[in-house]
């Protein structure tokens, strides 16, 4: 085990990197919470359109007549949206700034949501839908990687543990709205058409928010922009601490630049900027394909049962109305265990969090697939979520920690695309498997999934807990 709150010894950090060095030694102020904040409730739209499909699926059924093929593509049009963003809006984060493809990702989300809600055939919601997932699809990478790159080593994974749970609020929301919603029509308005315009207004509250956060210095500094990561980084320096809290040493900006040549002007000092081809050497080529393996597997776990959950339940018997109930009360479980993740996620390494919160997605994924009572089953369910958000907590600031700044939201978002692939693909495979040999099955599968992504992140990835990011990526 290891703690962030651990003192470590860091590796010699170039001048250029001074901006990066403060960041890490930095206490946490208010700042810092207005970034956990508006990215906790920008993931929360993330995860309210990722858990959608699944909670209107079968009320689209009836108002479409949907089924076989049609309701597959239906359900799958979102994440291959969401794998466009992820796979190459992401990579505009580490072109034109963390900040402005926060503002571009939900914009883009917003006007095609609100759109989709006024959807006259399933054709034109399944575009709009595929839409939207595009402007999604980029949330996660930009986050992951904004996130890492301006908390402080030592509270950088309870931090970002914190902004995830804002979002994962969004579960349990969405499944209280839709057993209230369901079946009925407030102003003439179908119930599932009212689930996609809130998410829509919802995430233009959050665009206001957001448009007042700084740039990240660590970006900033890495592309040359010396001074304006000087200015970004006394946002954070200069605000209100939090609380009373031990901190190392942190010199005014101005003094840091030291190590530059005496009278040279800070925007004048030397960078070195990794290229694109950097990916393709150790360790970085070795810790893609960790996380292309990861990806392509972890969602048969973590979005095979919230996207498949009230259809599992259907088929084996239960009402509409009795298998949302269920799945609500299982959904709450997933801000339980993004709370629940914030410890944990200071005191254990993180790649062993990871292999062992997915281990135990297995095991209860086939204890709500068996069993038989209604309690039995909201209690599976509810573990079941609880661990895969610490399964989920884990690597998403696992994964935005071991790529250097300047191509960390290319790296994660090229790997997270395949996720976002798989999950579009999942109602073709695992719905055919539903319907023809039953939950069992179909759970069996996805325990299969979660030993493979253990096996691999076991084997193949780094340690990364209590290190500077600059210690955890060579250069």
């Amino acid at each position: 085990m290891s703690s962030e709150t651990q003192a470590s010894t860091p590796a010699p950090i170039p001048t250029q990197r001074r901006v990066a060095d403060a960041l890490d030694r930095l206490p946490v102020t208010r700042t810092h919470l207005r970034v956990v904040v508006a990215v906790g409730l920008g993931l929360f739209f993330d995860m309210y359109e990722v858990f959608l499909a699944g909670t209107i699926g079968t009320a689209l059924k009836t108002e479409f007549g949907l089924g076989g093929t049609a309701l597959s593509v239906m359900l799958g049009s979102a994440f291959l949206g969401m794998f466009v963003g992820a796979a190459f809006l992401a990579r505009l984060a580490d072109r034109i700034g963390r900040r402005r493809m926060f503002l571009l990702s939900l914009t883009w989300y917003s006007l095609w949501s609100l759109i989709g809600a006024f959807s006259p055939n399933a054709a034109v919601l399944v575009a709009c839908r595929f839409l939207a997932g595009v402007g999604v699809g980029a949330e996660y990478p930009v986050s992951d990687s904004y996130l890492s790159d301006v908390l402080p080593a030592r509270s950088r994974g309870r931090l970002a543990a914190w902004a995830y749970t804002c979002s994962y609020l969004a579960v349990p929301a969405l499944g209280f709205l839709s057993l209230a919603l369901t079946e009925r029509t407030p102003w003439g308005f179908d119930g599932w058409r009212w689930l996609m315009a809130l998410g829509a207004i919802g995430a233009v509250l959050v665009l206001v928010l957001r448009r007042g956060l700084p740039e990240s210095p660590r970006w900033l500094e890495a592309m040359g922009r010396t001074r304006e990561a000087d200015e970004a980084l006394a946002q954070f320096s200069t605000a209100p601490l939090l609380r009373r809290q031990p901190a190392e040493p942190v010199l005014h900006p101005a003094a840091q630049a030291a190590g530059t040549a005496r009278g040279a002007r800070p925007e004048q000092a030397p960078v070195s900027t990794l290229s694109i081809s950097a990916l393709r050497r150790t360790p970085y080529l070795g810790r893609l394909v960790m996380l292309g393996i990861f990806h392509l597997l972890q969602t048969f776990g973590y979005y095979g049962f919230g996207t498949l959950a009230v259809l599992v339940l259907a088929e084996r018997g239960y009402t509409v109305q009795h298998s949302l109930l269920y799945t609500a009360l299982s959904f709450l479980g997933y801000p339980i265990g993004s709370l629940l993740s914030i410890p944990l996620i200071a005191r254990i390494e993180r790649k062993y969090l990871v292999v062992g919160s997915v281990l135990t997605m297995a095991a209860v994924g086939l204890l709500f697939a068996t069993a038989g009572a209604p309690a039995l089953i909201v209690i599976a369910g509810l573990a079941f979520t609880a661990v895969s958000n610490v399964f989920s907590n884990s690597y998403h600031v696992y994964q935005a920690e071991i790529f250097p700044t300047e191509l960390r939201a290319s790296a994660t978002g090229w790997t997270y695309s395949l996720s976002r692939l798989t999950t579009g693909l999942m109602p073709f495979l695992l719905l055919p498997l539903l319907h023809e040999s039953g939950p069992g099955a179909v759970f069996t599968v996805v325990a299969v999934a979660m030993l493979v992504v253990a096996a691999d992140v076991s084997l193949l990835g780094p340690k990364t807990s209590a290190r500077s990011l600059e210690q955890i990526n060579p250069r």
